[in-house]
C-alpha cells in the first residue's frame, strides 16, 4: 500500500447498489426481553490486544490511545457491572474472548426504565486496565429523520469526561453504560457520536422492531488494467533487498481512475473470491508502494479472509510505480471469498519491517466497521479513466 504520505481518513460515498446474479437475503432483528427492549446490538470493532504485564499474581495492561489527550481528569473504578450473559447475547463469540490477537468491543442499545441505554462491553485482557475512556459532552444519539439530538445524561460507573483505570478479573466482560433520554417509538435510524473507544463517531444504527430484508448479490470479477514491469531492478542488478531501493522493481501503466480520496475502497464479491480496490494519489512521477501478505478482511466475529494476491504487483516487496504526478491510480487485491451475509468488515494491514528510504513509513492500518453496501456502491468510482494531458 502507499507508504509516502500519512494515511488519511477513509471517505465512502453512498450510491445505489448495482445488482447482478445469485441473490441471498439477510435479516436483522430487534427483540423484546422482560423489562428490556432491545433496539440493536453488534459484536463491534476489533482492537489489537494490548501488551499484558505480570507482576506477582496480578496482570496489568494499558489500553490504546483514544485521541483524548486534552482531557486530564482521571479516576479509578472498582466493582464495575459484569455481563455474565455475554455469550448468550453474542453466542458467536464462544471460545474467542481469551488470548486472541484482537479484542472485540461489542455494544447493545436498549430501552430500560424509560431511558435509552448504550451498553459498551469490554472483555478484560488483564486484571487491571488503565487509559480507558468512555464518554464526554460529545456523546449523543441523533435521529436521522428529525435531527433531534439526545445528549448524554450520565454514565455508569461515573467516568464521564475522564480517563480511568478499571479492576476486575481477567476474562470478565465489563458492562459500561451510557444513559440517554428515551427514543420515540417512531425512531427508525440514528447515529451514535462520541464513543471513540468503540469506534462510534457518527456510526449509523437502524432501529426497527420488525424483520427487514436486503437483497445481496454476487458480482462479476472486476476488469482492471494490470501494471507492467518496466525494470526488474531500479539501478542495481542484485536480489531484492528492502534496505536498498536500487534493487526494487519499477512498474508502470497502473489502472487510472478519476480523482477520489486517497485510500478509498471498493468491494466486489464472487463465489470464489472477494476483490478490494484501493485508490492512491500519485504525488511523484516515481513513487514507492508496498502490499503485505498479512493483510486481511475481518468480519464482525473476527473471522479473517486472507489476501491472496495483488493484480500485477509483488507481495511483501517495496516497488516503484512510474506515472505522472497528479495521477489517481488503483490497485486490485484478491482475498478469500466473503459470504453474502457479511454486512461490515474491518480492513487490517500489519506493520512491515522498518526500511531505509526517504519518507519511509512502515506502519500498517486498521479500518474498522466498513459498510459492505457502501463498498459495493463504490465500484463505479474505479472505472478506468485514461489520462488527459493538455500542453
Amino acid at each position: 500500500m502507499k507508504r509516502f504520505i500519512f494515511f488519511i481518513i477513509l471517505t465512502l460515498t453512498a450510491l445505489l447498489m448495482q445488482a447482478q446474479t445469485n441473490v441471498s437475503i439477510t435479516y436483522d432483528l430487534q427483540s423484546d426481553k422482560s423489562g428490556v427492549k432491545e433496539y440493536a446490538k453488534e459484536v463491534g470493532v476489533f482492537f489489537a490486544r494490548p501488551e499484558v504485564k505480570t507482576d506477582k499474581k496480578k496482570t496489568t495492561a494499558v489500553w490504546h490511545g483514544t485521541n483524548m489527550d486534552w482531557i486530564k481528569d482521571y479516576c479509578d473504578v472498582k466493582n464495575v457491572a459484569i455481563e455474565k450473559d455475554y455469550l448468550k447475547l453474542f453466542p458467536e463469540m464462544a471460545g474467542k474472548l481469551e488470548d486472541q490477537p484482537y479484542v472485540p468491543l461489542s455494544w447493545r442499545l436498549t430501552e430500560e426504565n424509560n431511558e435509552t441505554v448504550l451498553h459498551c462491553y469490554f472483555p478484560m485482557p488483564a486484571d487491571e486496565v488503565s487509559n480507558l475512556f468512555l464518554a464526554s459532552e460529545e456523546t449523543s444519539l441523533v435521529d436521522q429523520e428529525t435531527g433531534v439530538q439526545y445528549r448524554i445524561r450520565r454514565t455508569e460507573p461515573d467516568t464521564y469526561n475522564k480517563h480511568f483505570t478499571v479492576k476486575a478479573k481477567k476474562g470478565d466482560v465489563l458492562d459500561l453504560k451510557i444513559f440517554f433520554a428515551p427514543l420515540p417509538e417512531t425512531t427508525k435510524d440514528i447515529k451514535i457520536y462520541g464513543v471513540s473507544c468503540w469506534n462510534m463517531m457518527g456510526m449509523p444504527v437502524k432501529i426497527d422492531n420488525q424483520y427487514y430484508g436486503t437483497a445481496q448479490y454476487y458480482d462479476t470479477i472486476p476488469q482492471f488494467r494490470s501494471p507492467r514491469l518496466l525494470k526488474e531492478h531500479m539501478s542495481v542488478d542484485k536480489p531484492y533487498d528492502m534496505q536498498d531501493w536500487n534493487t526494487w522493481k519499477v512498474l508502470t501503466d497502473a489502472h487510472l481512475i478519476k480523482p477520489i480520496e486517497d485510500e478509498t475502497l471498493a468491494l466486489w464479491r464472487t463465489p470464489d473470491a472477494a476483490y478490494v480496490a484501493i485508490a492512491c494519489e500519485q504525488n511523484w512521477t516515481q513513487e514507492y508502494f508496498n502490499f503485505n501478505s498479512g493483510t486481511a478482511l475481518l468480519d464482525k466475529f473476527g473471522r479473517p479472509y486472507k489476501l491472496r494476491k495483488i493484480l500485477g504487483t509483488p507481495l511483501d516487496e517495496l516497488f516503484f510505480m512510474n506515472g505522472n504526478a497528479g495521477d489517481h491510480i488503483a490497485f486490485l487485491m484478491e482475498f478469500e471469498p466473503l459470504p453474502l451475509d457479511v454486512q461490515t468488515i474491518t480492513f487490517v494491514e500489519p506493520d512491515i519491517e522498518p526500511f531505509n528510504a526517504w519518507g519511509a513509513n512502515n506502519k500498517g492500518i486498521v479500518l474498522s466497521n466498513l459498510n459492505v453496501k457502501q463498498l459495493l456502491d463504490n465500484q463505479k468510482l474505479f472505472e478506468y479513466s485514461p489520462r488527459i494531458v493538455v500542453k
